[in-house]
């Protein structure tokens, strides 16, 4: 499938989908295929775009390469470790977090998005006391963000990780209430689960932030768009009953959470990449389309202006 000349402004790919090639290499691919805005990924492991000694130097580096792309950046998705582990340096995961605040900022992303415990379904002390960490962790995350003039927010459903169905995501949002941090909605996290997705959308409403676009069936969470069992028309409506009107990311990694997730490909290999993600954008484009027509204030106008504010 061919993608639309011009894609839908709010559909965007995240890096984590070329996580096999250089930052300068993602962004240019990203462009090419036509998109007009990016997740930047910081996941040490899973996607090398950032890296995890982030000094000035190297926020500059970034904020340039950004600039020098056509892209705007939506979110920067990163990971400091799991805040529910009671062995953990809190000092210096916060210290990390400001960090990455500050080239969320540089990069004139919307937010960070940090994740919602450790990798594992098991607490590491007592379910209530791990979602009391993490929930304090991100609180404190979303008050540093303040003074970079950004939000926080987080993937609080994630289907390896110690809130990895509605019931627990549900429990840390409880938790969240009045912080100012805002759930992301990965509908494969949300299908792998095994949880009814246009109902938690329904259930989240307002508060979904930003929405992350795979395929999946219960039990596997990162299949290629058209390859699973999400009834993706179905989870539109949902959004549309809702009022949604933020942004889309297409994160498509080739490899997650192995040894070799950012290892180079062959040839062969990245042509099939970029087919899969263009094939993606193509299948999910007239759904975001007709998505905006819902809501006729969501001009070209009025998200060139939001995205610069």
């Amino acid at each position: 499938m061919t993608p639309p000349a011009d894609l839908p402004q709010r559909l965007g790919c995240s890096t984590i989908s070329f996580q096999h090639l250089p930052l300068e290499g993602a962004l240019a691919e990203i462009e090419r295929l036509g998109f007009a805005e990016l997740d930047l990924g910081a996941l040490p492991g899973v996607c090398d775009h950032v890296p995890f000694e982030l000094d000035d130097a190297a926020i500059a580096q970034l904020a340039a390469s950004i600039a020098a792309s056509v892209l705007r950046v939506r979110s920067v998705n990163g990971d400091v470790g799991a805040f529910n582990d009671p062995g953990a340096d809190a000092s210096a995961q916060a210290a990390h977090v400001d960090r990455l605040l500050a080239l969320t900022a540089a990069v004139g992303a919307d937010a960070l998005v940090l994740p919602c415990g450790a990798l594992g379904h098991e607490p590491l002390d007592s379910l209530d006391a791990d979602l009391e960490r993490v929930a304090a962790a991100l609180a404190r995350a979303a008050d540093a963000a303040a003074a970079h003039g950004v939000e926080v927010w987080v993937e609080s459903l994630h289907f390896l990780r110690l809130c990895f169905d509605r019931e627990r995501a549900e429990a840390l949002h409880a938790l969240l209430a009045g912080s100012g941090v805002r759930p992301i909605l990965d509908v494969a996290h949300v299908v792998a689960a095994g949880d009814d997705l246009p109902a938690t959308i329904r259930a989240w409403g307002a508060d979904i932030a930003h929405v992350h676009l795979r395929d999946a069936v219960p039990g596997e969470f990162s299949r290629p768009i058209g390859a699973g069992s999400i009834d993706f028309p179905a989870a539109f409506a949902a959004l549309a009953d809702i009022g949604y009107a933020g942004g889309f990311a297409l994160e498509l990694p080739s490899r997650a959470y192995v040894d070799d997730a950012t290892g180079a490909m062959d040839d062969a290999a990245r042509a099939a990449r970029v087919d899969a993600i263009r094939d993606a954008a193509a299948r999910m484009a007239p759904l975001v389309a007709g998505l905006d027509l819902t809501h006729p204030s969501l001009t070209t106008e009025s998200l060139t202006t939001e995205g610069a504010s």
